[in-house]
């Protein structure tokens, strides 16, 4: 992708929506740079240690978890955010209206506070895994025949549709690899070889630099595994050595290229850690130590785990704090949830401070990178178009 392309203000590009233009292929961004106005990363850090150093632990609890509720209603939407204090709020169908403006709309509603807005995200892959009607832009199955510069202008021009809606991050990057035509991520993959994914997998993660927060998912991997973890827990005995080689790569090449966000599956590789990765404090060490990631690692939605029918993951509180115990510093809730989920989960994780299940400096470590990202948001201008913009 040429130069000037890596520089723009997505407030440029329309979308597919009614009376608007789509770019093209290869036309997905224009015009001056979204930039970071909070100083120095340095600064960041500092910043966001002080305002989490100022919150209640339940205003830290209530801080570290993604919520959702199935509606388009500004008002309830408003209500749900400004009641559960939520530090996110993850886009499913069911909030997603007829176009762009109306998005907008909704996704103001969800914003409190300006100078410290929530984490607004979607899964906005293309292709299977489309919220916004109006994305047309390739997907992964029809990218991964291509050279890598095709992965990153389909997803520049992807993530122009979603900071338009007023979304910062998108749970858009499938660094999952798999050759197997049966698998139920095959046509969400990037590559059918390691190195193929990875190419591709640092490609779109360049091309939705600037937008929006991009999330690599699922780690360690999905291909590797058998099952959905939407219904299961699916396991492998792939050993963490023949991980390294396959499974890994595309993940490393993500995070080397920046990606702010990991999202943790729930999945088992039972020679690594017969716990799922998404509980599992040996994957957040490998991801973090030997894969040197930084950001905000993020759960898979928890009810996938209730969904899985094992009763030791029967209970949403009990996940979500042994979530934040193994590594996690954001749990996303969506399947099961209700009005009330976030503060359930919120006053599940005060307790687990309590009684020592979970120390308070290991949530505070969650917050501060939680709330890191908050103000990168607010100071690059991410989901804060004007509902007219």
């Amino acid at each position: 992708m040429p130069a000037a392309a890596a520089a723009v203000v997505v407030a440029a590009v329309a979308v597919a929506s009614p009376g608007v233009t789509t770019p093209s292929h290869g036309e997905s961004r224009a015009a001056a740079s979204i930039t970071v106005t909070a100083g120095t990363d340095e600064d960041l850090t500092v910043q966001a240690e002080s305002r989490v150093a100022a919150l209640s632990v339940r205003e830290k609890a209530a801080s570290v978890v993604m919520g959702h509720i199935p509606t388009t209603d500004a008002s309830a939407l408003r209500a749900y955010m400004r009641d559960s204090d939520a530090g996110g709020f993850i886009l499913m169908g069911a909030n997603i209206p007829g176009g762009e403006a109306a998005l907008r709309k909704v996704t103001s509603a969800l914003t409190i506070d300006p100078a410290l807005p929530p984490l607004i995200a979607v899964d906005e892959e293309g292709g299977d895994v489309t919220r916004l009607p109006w994305d047309r832009f390739p997907a992964a199955w029809q990218v991964r025949d291509e050279g890598p510069e095709s992965a990153g202008e389909a997803y520049a021009a992807r993530a122009a549709l979603v900071q338009r809606a007023g979304i910062g991050v998108n749970f858009g990057v499938i660094a999952d690899v798999t050759d197997d035509s049966a698998s139920f991520i095959y046509d969400r993959v990037l590559g059918t070889t390691p190195r193929a994914a990875a190419d591709r997998v640092s490609a779109a993660v360049d091309g939705e630099s600037g937008q929006v927060l991009t999330t690599l998912k699922h780690f360690p991997g999905h291909g590797a595994v058998e099952g959905n973890s939407h219904v299961m827990i699916p396991s492998t005995r792939l050993s963490k050595a023949e991980w390294k080689k396959t499974d890994a790569v595309p993940f490393a090449a993500g995070i080397d290229a920046g990606a702010p966000l990991l999202m943790f599956g729930h999945l088992a590789y039972t020679s690594v850690d017969k716990a799922p990765a998404s509980l599992s404090a040996t994957w957040h060490e490998i991801a973090r130590d030997e894969l040197g990631f930084t950001g905000v690692a993020i759960t898979d939605d928890l009810g996938m785990l209730q969904a899985s029918g094992v009763a030791a993951y029967a209970d949403p509180v009990a996940n979500a704090v042994q979530a934040l115990v193994a590594g996690n510093d954001m749990v996303l809730a969506v399947m099961f949830t209700t009005r009330d989920s976030v503060s359930a989960l919120t006053d599940g994780i005060v307790a687990a401070v309590k009684d020592g299940t979970l120390s308070e400096a290991r949530l505070d470590e969650a917050a501060v990178r939680v709330m890191r990202l908050r103000l990168q948001t607010a100071a690059s201008g991410r989901g804060l178009l004007p509902v007219g913009g």
